[in-house]
C-alpha cells in the first residue's frame, strides 16, 4: 500500500501569509461554496519552496495572499463540470498539480495588506490572464514580473495562462490525492 505524503498547513505563524481560499467562499467560478473549510496545504516540497519565496518577498516588502493550494480530486472535478475549459483547468483525468499539493495561486499584498493590480483578478479566465501582457498597465505588468521573478527565484514553474498559478517542475511525480486520503477535511 502506497505512504500517503504529508501535507503542511499553510497559516500564520509558520508562514506569514494572508489565507483567502476563494473556493471555501461564493467568489469564485462556481458562485458557491465548492470547500467545506479554508484550509491551505501543500506538500512537503512545495511547502518548502513557498517559505523561500516568502523570505524573497518579505526583502521587498510584500506578503502573498493565497487564495488556493492543494485542491482534493474531488474538488477539481466540481469545477471542470461547472466550467470545462482546459485553458485554465487541468482536466481531473489527467489530474491538477493543485490535487498533488504542488501548486499554489497567490498574489502579492503590500504592507498595508492591499493585493498588488496585476491587470484582472484571479481566476479571470481571460486571455488577460497570461503572463506576458502588454495591453494591461505598465505597472500591472511590473507587478506579474516581481511575482514570476520571486516566484521562479524559489524553484517554482508557471502556468503561461494564469499570472496566479505557480507549481513545482514535474509536478506529477506527486501522487493525485481525494480528501479522504490528505485527511484535510476539506470536502
Amino acid at each position: 500500500m502506497p505512504i500517503t505524503p504529508i501535507l503542511i498547513k499553510i497559516a500564520p505563524p509558520d508562514f506569514d501569509v494572508e489565507i483567502d481560499l476563494r473556493y471555501a467562499t461564493n467568489d469564485n467560478i462556481t458562485g458557491q461554496p465548492v470547500y467545506r473549510r479554508a484550509a491551505a496545504f501543500l506538500n512537503e516540497e512545495a511547502a518548502e519552496k513557498l517559505a523561500v519565496a516568502i523570505r524573497l518577498a518579505a526583502a521587498l516588502g510584500y506578503r502573498f495572499r493565497i487564495f488556493d493550494a492543494f485542491r482534493p480530486t474531488e474538488a477539481q472535478w466540481t469545477l471542470w463540470n461547472h466550467t470545462p475549459d482546459p485553458n485554465f483547468l487541468a482536466d481531473p483525468r489527467r489530474g491538477s498539480p493543485h490535487s498533488r499539493g504542488a501548486a499554489v495561486d497567490l498574489n502579492l499584498i503590500d504592507p498595508q495588506g492591499h493585493d498588488l493590480d496585476m491587470g484582472t483578478a484571479f481566476d479571470a479566465f481571460t486571455p488577460l490572464s497570461h503572463h506576458g501582457r502588454t495591453d494591461i498597465t505598465v505597472a500591472a505588468q511590473r507587478n506579474r514580473a516581481v511575482l514570476l521573478g520571486l516566484m521562479t527565484a524559489a524553484g517554482w514553474d508557471f502556468y503561461r495562462n494564469e499570472w496566479w498559478h505557480y507549481q513545482l517542475f514535474d509536478a506529477k511525480r506527486h501522487p493525485l490525492l481525494s480528501d479522504a486520503e490528505a485527511g484535510t477535511g476539506m470536502m
